[in-house]
């Protein structure tokens, strides 16, 4: 079984480090007066698609849509164990809302051929919505599994996941492709000393 992974990340403000300029006078986030860090929940995404990789050889690709300096997080992701990285970005995606964002990343899963499953964070500490992986799912009409917390197996037809709910959980399986939006229940790895040598210098086109 060869299964490919697509994993959405997303770079964001670090919002557990305000300052009195985090706002703008129009009372959206000053992005510039805080640092970019990684979406925390994409992490844990992004560590349950590499347990995968190392558990069935699947092929992790990661994704983000932003500004070009987004691409740190991609190279990140490769210093973790990603296979490849692709990089969504166009001054017209600027301030995109849950809809114009799910709706262009909808459209990399259908670019990218061959998906079996893809996996989001919950959701990103800049929004808060959760909205975009399920809306995603819904553009795509797949199968979407929410609040998972762990794999229990994987095949070429089918995914059977532990997810949260109120009070304690559930597990369910579902038929692929799928989309799972991941909660904060594993510890995502450092990135790889002999990955960082070998992709620090990775670039996307837009920062040639």
């Amino acid at each position: 079984m060869s299964q490919r992974i697509l994993v959405f990340v997303k770079q964001v403000p670090d919002t557990q480090n305000i300052s009195g300029d985090a706002m703008t006078p129009e009372g959206t986030v000053n992005r510039a007066a805080l640092p970019a860090i990684f979406n925390p929940e994409d992490l844990n995404a992004l560590e349950l698609a590499l347990q995968l990789k190392e558990r069935y050889g699947a092929e992790v690709v990661v994704a983000t849509m932003g500004m070009p300096a987004a691409a740190e997080v991609l190279r990140q992701s490769l210093y973790r164990g990603a296979d490849h990285a692709v990089l969504i970005t166009d001054r017209a995606l600027a301030g995109a809302d849950t809809l114009a964002t799910s709706y262009t990343l909808s459209c990399c899963v259908k670019s990218l051929g061959k998906i079996d499953l893809v996996l989001c964070g919950r959701q990103a500490i800049d929004g808060d919505t959760a909205q975009v992986g399920p809306q995603i799912a819904e553009k795509l009409k797949w199968p979407q599994l929410c609040y998972v917390e762990e794999v229990r197996s994987l095949d070429a037809a089918s995914i059977t996941v532990r997810r949260a709910i109120e009070g304690g959980y559930e597990v369910l399986t579902s038929p692929l492709p799928a989309l799972l939006t991941v909660i904060d229940a594993n510890s995502p790895r450092p990135m790889n000393a002999k990955r960082i040598m070998k992709y620090k210098r990775a670039a996307t086109k837009s920062e040639l």
